[in-house]
């Protein structure tokens, strides 16, 4: 019998890399998903509701849709052998609800946490996005120190990314909870 295929969620401020990182580490694996969700909230055609310039109820209701969808998707790809990496700015309590729904399965938990102004640099320079990225200042700052305020569990590895490589972040993480790639 094969183990069962883990499962990444991969947290972080704007900025921190986790696309990057959860693209390169499903590369270690025979098959792979990445489910960033910011993604599943842009397939919204119309009502969309974006999380900046203020967080609204709207934007509230589609995020947690967005984080049940991802938990789904991530079932059904795990349970038919993907490793998967969900990739989304998720607090303390958010996690709560991927724990429960995953259980059963190998799950790790992985806050990138560059220096702010690692981050701030990278979102300056990013061409990821289709638009403008320096909307993003303020909410980078205000998530990396809600971030840098929390008391993360034992089950978190939290990785200061700011002078890693993209292939050093991956071999901490493979490293950092016994994954078998």
């Amino acid at each position: 019998m094969h183990p069962k295929p883990p499962i990444f969620l991969i947290s972080g401020p704007p900025g921190a890399g986790k696309s990057s990182v959860a693209r390169a580490l499903l590369e270690r694996f025979e098959f792979g998903i990445h489910l960033p969700l910011d993604d599943l909230r842009e397939f919204v055609v119309s009502g969309i509701a974006h999380p900046v310039p203020t967080l609204t109820p709207e934007f509230g209701r589609q995020y947690c849709l967005s984080l049940e969808a991802g938990i789904l998707l991530a079932q059904l790809y795990a349970r038919n052998g993907f490793a998967v990496a969900i990739d989304n700015v998720v607090s303390v309590d958010d996690a709560r609800v991927f724990d429960t729904a995953f259980q059963n399965q190998p799950f790790h938990k992985i806050l990138l946490l560059p220096r702010l102004e690692t981050a701030l640099e990278r979102n300056r320079t990013r061409r990821n996005k289709s638009f403008d990225t320096s909307v993003l200042k303020g909410v980078i700052q205000r998530i990396h120190a809600e971030y840098g305020g929390q008391v993360l569990g034992a089950d978190w590895t939290v990785l200061d990314t700011s002078e890693l490589s993209l292939e050093q972040t991956v071999k901490k993480i493979l490293e950092s909870r016994t994954v078998v790639s």
